[in-house]
């Protein structure tokens, strides 16, 4: 991945930034071509304090073939993105652009063993069930035993050692607190929710160019029956 310094994330935000979005586009080399996926995943340490990204796959897909712990894939992982149009800026001259978050996760892969492969199936559906809270998580005992081990034997799990760890955030942190400033708050008032999280990971960078507009919010009378 190509990272301009000022958009490079320290190693623990980038992983932290994976394990949160916890889906990505996972591509090996087949020797002739690159073949890709688009995973679900779980991301943990093992107990040498290295990444592991755990994840499955339909039982036919031809990037098992290519597990053989050895071999290294990259696993992508985007975030939200948005247009910047040129006419946002407090400057002059500038240009369209395009802010986003992506990381690049890079290791060798191998086949979960059958008993491992359950436990990685609880894990990740309790991740992404606890986004859904307060709905009573699901989990794999709702299921018939004989249904259930017929859909785990159509799949396969998979686990990564990250070697690599790569990211970028491309938030305008190059730009003149005007130019800063101005982005972001064009950002926030687009109808997209991928420019208005941009626009909230911005604001997190340089609160400090912000603390009028939570002035002001703070000092507002409240509502009509919220007192």
């Amino acid at each position: 991945m190509y990272t301009p310094p000022h958009f490079k994330p320290d190693r623990a935000a980038a992983l932290a930034f994976a394990a949160a979005r916890g889906f990505g586009t996972v591509c090996a080399w087949s020797g002739q071509k690159p073949v890709a996926s688009t995973v679900p995943f779980a991301l943990d340490y093992g107990a040498d304090g290295s990444p592991r990204v755990t994840f499955h796959m339909a039982r036919h897909n031809p990037l098992l073939k290519l597990a053989d712990g050895v071999t290294p894939w990259v696993m992508a992982v985007n975030g939200a993105d948005a247009y910047v149009s040129a006419d946002w800026y407090v400057s002059p001259d500038q240009v369209p652009t395009w802010l986003y978050q992506a990381v690049h996760l890079t290791g060798p892969v191998r086949l979960l063993a059958d008993d491992e492969l359950r436990p990685h199936l609880d894990v990740l559906s309790a991740k992404f069930e606890d986004w859904l809270l307060p709905k009573k998580p699901w989990t794999s005992d709702k299921m018939a035993v004989a249904r259930l081990d017929a859909m785990k034997k159509a799949i396969v799990g998979v686990v990564m050692t990250v070697d690599e760890v790569e990211g970028s955030f491309k938030l305008n942190q190059h730009k003149s607190d005007a130019d800063y400033a101005a982005v972001s708050t064009a950002l926030s008032v687009q109808p997209d929710a991928a420019a208005k999280l941009l626009a909230s990971e911005m604001r997190a960078l340089r609160p400090q160019l912000f603390a009028d507009d939570v002035s002001q919010l703070n000092a507002m009378p409240p509502l009509e029956g919220t007192t």
